[in-house]
């Protein structure tokens, strides 16, 4: 899975936000905010990876159980995908 082209992230005081740009404006479902761990994760998948390599990658990144990753991650991509931001 990776993020559709056409969706770039901004730093507006200290927030990342994605905006939509060219056609995919018409597209765009919302706004969409990412904190510091959600901007790590759309970092990762503006290339293209796999769930179990993105989570994988958040473990190796944060102290954190798989259980509450895996729950992190999930909502995560279900706010992604709402918005129409990932490609599958």
């Amino acid at each position: 899975m990776k993020i559709k082209k056409g969706y770039m992230v901004r730093d507006i005081a200290d927030t990342y936000i994605v905006v939509p740009v060219g056609e995919r404006v018409i597209d765009f479902k919302g706004i969409m905010t990412l904190n510091e761990t959600g901007y790590f994760l759309w970092n990762k998948l503006t290339d293209g990876i796999s769930y179990d390599d993105l989570l994988k990658a958040l473990l190796d990144e944060y102290e954190v159980d798989e259980a509450t990753a895996r729950a992190d991650l999930d909502e995560f991509l279900g706010v992604a995908r709402e918005n129409g931001v990932i490609e599958e």
